[in-house]
This record gives structure tokens, C-alpha cells and sequence, in this order.
């Protein structure tokens, strides 16, 4: 979909897209009518057509030069990542990996699946809408053949295990992500696997699920379901230049100094105050919504959850998993 200047910018600031994330690339097209104004002085009698030829042509010349706020990405690859359909994504090649075993979320979907189709498409929910107790421990005893970091310690809500759904977020994040794409649906107290589906699942396994489950997490979930800031940011309209950089080099802080650099306006929804600044508002959430609870439930990283060790903060490194450099595959030179 394009995006119109006068339109609400998607990073959720409320924001024309005029006033918010097109100001890094309004900088270069005002950059073009400086040049243009120096034609015409020189110029002063060319026609409206010549004008607008020249115009064009500036105006595609920039948008095709690597943009150094964007780390060499061009405006024109920028705009695509930021506002393409899921399938209409160019300089990345996105693959379903020939296995799925390393994934929480695929794991943890296949014994939906296997459970439902067990009992004839269908499993019976819990008085909450959760998916079955048996289940929840079956998906809890899988944690051990996963690379995720734990904490030390017991806590109430765990990612990757937990004695029910509510207080299991990776699995619940599975079953919400599974009705969102279709696969399964709720009715008269139980799960069931839609027709399609399990057609889908016997011929080809739960490797027909990957690219739908995915598009799903990126353009239907809503990233702030699973936490409680008070202040919030689209980053879903970000993510595939966000997993370019990680893949890049690993780092949390530099991404965060890449996120704030290529769009610095994201910073102005967050308020200064004496607790935290905006730049740490905005690494809170992309750290908790992008790398915690995106990346890491579908075993593309792993990330240490601790933020201090003996009162003194961690350099938090994002160890990046196979299954990331399986899946996509960069196309960008820089």
C-alpha cells in the first residue's frame, strides 16, 4: 500500500507520514528543488515539461542512491520494506526452512495440530478459551530442545513453559498467531483444525504453516498484546530492516542507534521524564516486542533476559540462530 504524505504515519504516532518518517527522505527531495531552482536560474526558459522531466529524474536518482541514515539502503528499498505486502517484498528472499525443530512457535503448533487431529480435528478448550492442560505440559517439556536463555530463577510467566496457557506466553502466542491465520478456530468449546488445514498439514507437514504463520506475526498480531507500556510505536512497520541489521552484527545498542538514526522521529512520542529517556523507552520495546517476542519465539535468536548482574547493567548481544540465515536471505549491497 502507498503511503500518502498526508496519511497517518504507520509507526503509530499519530503523525502525518509528511511530519514523521518521510522527514529523512523529504531531506534528499529538498535537496532536488534546491538543484532545480539553480536550473532554472540558468535555465529561466524552459518549458513545464522540461521542468518536469528534469524533476523526475532527480527526484529518481536520489531515491536509487544509498541513503547513509539508512545504512546504505536507498530510499526506494527503504519505502518497499516499510509499506510492501508481505509478498511483495524485494531484496530479501524468504524460505521455510527444511526443519522446523528448532522453532518454538512451529514446535509448539504441530502439537496443536497432531492433539486436535488426534481426536478428530477437534480438542476440547478449557473454561477459560485456553488450549488443554496435557498440551501446555507437552509444549513445557520441549523447552530443553530449544536454544533460549532462561532466567536462574522461577517467575509467575514464563516464555517457553508454564503449568497453563496464561502463563505460557510462546504457546499462547502460537495458538493466538494459528487463529489468526486461519488455521484454527474456536466454536462450542473446542479447537478445531479447519478442513483446509488439516488437508494442508498431511500432505505437506507443518512446513505449510511457516510463511503464513510469519506473515501473521508481522502484519496482523498486534506487537503490544503480550506487555503493558504506556507508550507505543507500530515497530511491526520496521521489522524487516530491524532483522537485516541484527543479522548484520548482533548488537542491541547499535541496532537501537540504526532504528533512532534512520527514523528519529520515533523518539517524539515518547515523553522525557525522570524515570527514562526516550531513547531507552524506545530500546525497552523494541528489545521486549522485536527481539524477546518475535525473534526469539521463532528461534531466529537468543538473548540473554537479564538487564543487570550484581546491580551493574549487561551489553545485551543478540546470538543469532541458523534458522534466521535459513530463512531470509539479504540481497542489499552496501
Amino acid at each position: 500500500m502507498k503511503l500518502g504524505r498526508n496519511d497517518p504515519c504507520h509507526c503509530g504516532s499519530g503523525k502525518k507520514f509528511k511530519r514523521c518518517c518521510m522527514s529523512s527522505v523529504s531531506k534528499q527531495h529538498a535537496q532536488v528543488f534546491d538543484d532545480v531552482e539553480a536550473m532554472l536560474a540558468m535555465n529561466p526558459n524552459l518549458s513545464l515539461d522540461e521542468i518536469n522531466a528534469v524533476l523526475q529524474h532527480k527526484v529518481q536518482d536520489r531515491n536509487n542512491q544509498p541513503h547513509p541514515d539508512f545504512c546504505g539502503v536507498t530510499p526506494t528499498q527503504m519505502a518497499n520494506w516499510l509499506y510492501a505486502p508481505f509478498d511483495e517484498l524485494q531484496w530479501v528472499t524468504i524460505s521455510t526452512p527444511d526443519s522446523l525443530s528448532a522453532s518454538p512457535v512451529m514446535r509448539y503448533l504441530a502439537l496443536i495440530l497432531d492433539e486436535a487431529m488426534a481426536q478428530e480435528g477437534s480438542l476440547k478448550a478449557t473454561s477459560k478459551g485456553n488450549l488443554p492442560t496435557k498440551l501446555v505440559k507437552h509444549a513445557s517439556e520441549l523447552l530443553p530442545e530449544f536454544a533460549v536463555a532462561q532466567f536462574e530463577r522461577d517467575i509467575s510467566i514464563s516464555e517457553f513453559t508454564g503449568s497453563n496457557e496464561d502463563k505460557f506466553n510462546a504457546l499462547h502466542y502460537t495458538r493466538v498467531l494459528a487463529e489468526i491465520s486461519g488455521i484454527i478456530y474456536r466454536h462450542s468449546g473446542r479447537y478445531h483444525v479447519k478442513k483446509s488445514a488439516q488437508k494442508r498439514y498431511r500432505a505437506l507437514g507443518i512446513q505449510a504453516f511457516f510463511k503464513p504463520m510469519l506473515e501473521a506475526a508481522i502484519s496482523k498480531y498486534n506487537w503490544g498484546y503480550l506487555d503493558g507500556f504506556e507508550f507505543d510505536v507500530d515497530l511491526r512497520t520496521f521489522w524487516l530492516f530491524m532483522l537485516w541489521r541484527i543479522q548484520s552484527h548482533n548488537g542491541m545498542e547499535q541496532l537501537i542507534k540504526e532504528v533512532m538514526t534512520a527514523f528519529p522521529d520515533l523518539l517524539l512520542v515518547f515523553p522525557t521524564d525522570d524515570y527514562f529517556s526516550p531513547e531507552r523507552n524506545l530500546s525497552m520495546l523494541i528489545e521486549s516486542r522485536f527481539i524477546e517476542r518475535f525473534l526469539q519465539f521463532w528461534g531466529f535468536v537468543t538473548i540473554d533476559p537479564r538487564r543487570y548482574i550484581n546491580a551493574e547493567p549487561v551489553v545485551r548481544v543478540v546470538q543469532v540462530q541458523p534458522l534466521l540465515k535459513q530463512t531470509f536471505q539479504f540481497t542489499i549491497s552496501t
